[in-house]
């Protein structure tokens, strides 16, 4: 099985300008300069999508999308892939080609090289691990670091609900990222992966200050309107706390916030959601300017 998919991808794959040496041989050969990013994300059947009802080519994109929104977080560009399949030993090539489908428009549609990686069957369910690497901006990587007490806090997109679809759909922020660090002053950044009110709390953590939410202006997706009235939560906790929203949340003086507000130039709505302060920890401020103590939520993974 892994020598057709190898012959079968080597067709279907694109030639790319980095890849001197690709599927086929022992290791890949990329021309690459400078610093580079390196991230990887595994996901797994019946965790983080269940293929009994999804499709295939939608839990295929979304392996290189949430890679895509790591390297989006430090304003990179994302050059070349490589990806381990762990199959189920019944249907397994067929399943291997749907997911690729589904991947390859995406690799295309930010020019990544997919350089290869590697196949195993098992008894177990289907598992996937994307290795995405990145070219650093020339102004340098967007770290969690960085943000300063008295920086805005801006969001792109919308927030909460996107269990209910957009998790598999999202467009990851690369090309906001790559423009905004191009043509603002930004201190800090961070992909809303596991709920806007925990990742917030962790660029609190890394650059040791604290932040307020004017939950006023915190931008609800429809999605989490639709959740709430079958849940009974909240669309507002919806879109703290729920997971997989993959949008940008950064950290950004206050003249170069309300430039970028005003402009909206990036393609994506950015909207003001708060600031960083030099109290440690996360509040919520009322439209009256009370503030109260928000605890961080979202999606933690669980080991023992």
């Amino acid at each position: 099985m892994e020598f057709e998919l190898i012959e079968w991808l080597a067709q279907r794959v694109p030639a790319h300008p980095s890849l001197r040496l690709g599927i086929g041989d022992d290791t890949a050969l990329l021309a690459a300069a400078g610093e580079t990013l390196v991230t990887v994300d595994m996901l797994n059947d019946l965790v983080d999508f269940d293929l009994r009802r999804d499709d295939p080519r939608r839990i295929g994109r979304k392996s290189l999308a949430v890679n895509l929104s790591d390297i989006a977080a430090m304003a990179g560009r994302p050059t070349a892939a490589v990806i381990a399949l762990a199959l189920p030993r019944t249907g397994g090539l067929a399943l291997a080609r749907e997911l690729y489908e589904g991947l390859l428009p995406l690799a295309e549609q930010f020019g990544v090289a997919l350089a290869g990686g590697d196949t195993n069957s098992w008894d177990g369910p289907l598992a996937i691990s994307v290795t995405l690497l990145g070219a650093v901006s020339p102004r340098g990587a967007l770290t969690r670091s960085g943000a300063r007490p008295g920086d805005r806090i801006l969001a792109t997109g919308e927030f909460g609900g996107s269990i209910l679809g957009r998790h598999f759909d999202f467009e990851p922020r690369v090309i906001a990222a790559t423009a905004l660090h191009a043509r603002y002053d930004l201190h800090a950044g961070i992909d809303v992966s596991d709920g806007l009110s925990l990742d917030l709390h962790r660029i609190c953590l890394a650059s040791q200050c604290g932040a307020v939410l004017d939950l006023a202006n915190i931008p609800i997706s429809q999605a989490a309107v639709e959740l709430a009235k079958q849940d009974g939560k909240s669309a507002l906790e919806h879109a703290l706390s729920d997971g997989e929203d993959f949008e940008l949340l950064l950290a950004v003086p206050p003249e170069e916030a309300r430039r970028i507000v005003a402009e909206q130039a990036v393609g994506v709505k950015v909207t003001d959601i708060g600031e960083f302060v030099t109290e440690a920890g996360l509040w919520s401020r009322a439209s009256d300017g009370v503030r109260s103590p928000l605890a961080p939520k979202g999606y933690q993974h669980a080991l023992s």
